[in-house]
């Protein structure tokens, strides 16, 4: 029996500890997925394709080009808290005003139980705040956040892409033809209120003279009927 294989989720891991980049990469990959690791929020945001237009403060940023990266799909980011430069709350504020990005699910992660902290991370959109370390049991809560991600995004690129036929090419838009309604043999009659005032009451005029007309010889055909009796005068002599 074949098994339908497991979708793969690609996770950006940011943390500036050299230790906790490696151990949450190793669970992430126990988790089956695939894991890019930087070392501060400026990489993350270039990996991104957003460090155009932000302030940038770390001098081991590398300067791959932003437009390569932004081809690659990420389905979650999952950030430590404290990071000099930028923490993970900062790279959260970035991610979340981007178009592009806003709808990637983002985790924080610390070592410090902080209530405060990790109430501003939910409020500014962070999915989770985990304290560390982080266990497989905690990543694997987060499959079907990143299913959903990668669901919405495929139906986005459904609607997107243009229809294309057979042979591959992009189907152009056919407006429908409009033809003279004469050439078809469409009449248009004029309205009511265009037909001329005088043309109305001629109409008018002729239609009384008709009725008229066959009132007077309906008077005279009853008139010369041979079935009307005529009125008789008995005792009454005329002199002449």
């Amino acid at each position: 029996m074949v098994m339908a294989a497991e979708p793969q989720f690609h996770v950006l891991a940011v943390d500036d500890s050299l230790f906790d980049r490696k151990f949450i990469e190793r669970l992430l990959q126990k988790a089956s997925c695939q894991v890019t690791t930087v070392d501060s929020g400026y990489k993350a945001l270039e990996f991104l394709g957003l460090r155009e237009g932000f302030e940038i403060n770390d001098p081991d940023a590398v300067s791959t080009s932003p437009v390569i990266h932004q081809e690659v799909e990420v389905n979650l980011i999952i950030t430590d808290y404290c990071m000099p430069g930028m923490t993970g709350y900062d790279l959260l504020k970035k991610v979340k005003e981007s178009s592009a990005c806003k709808n990637i699910p983002v985790v924080i992660m610390s070592s410090e139980n902080v209530p405060a902290r990790i109430s501003r991370c939910l409020e500014e959109g962070a999915e989770e705040f985990f304290l560390k370390p982080v266990r497989l049991a905690d990543l694997n809560k987060l499959k079907p956040l990143m299913m959903k991600t990668k669901l919405k995004n495929q139906k986005l690129e459904e609607i997107e892409a243009p229809s294309k036929d057979e042979s591959g090419t992009v189907a152009a838009v056919v407006e429908p033809e409009v033809k003279d309604l004469t050439e078809i043999g469409i009449k248009i009659l004029p309205l009511q209120s265009e037909v001329e005032p005088k043309q109305v009451h001629l109409q008018v005029v002729q239609q009384e003279e008709q009725t008229m007309s066959n009132n007077k010889r309906k008077s005279v055909e009853e008139g010369l009927s041979t079935d009307r009796s005529r009125p008789r005068f008995e005792g009454i002599t005329t002199a002449v």
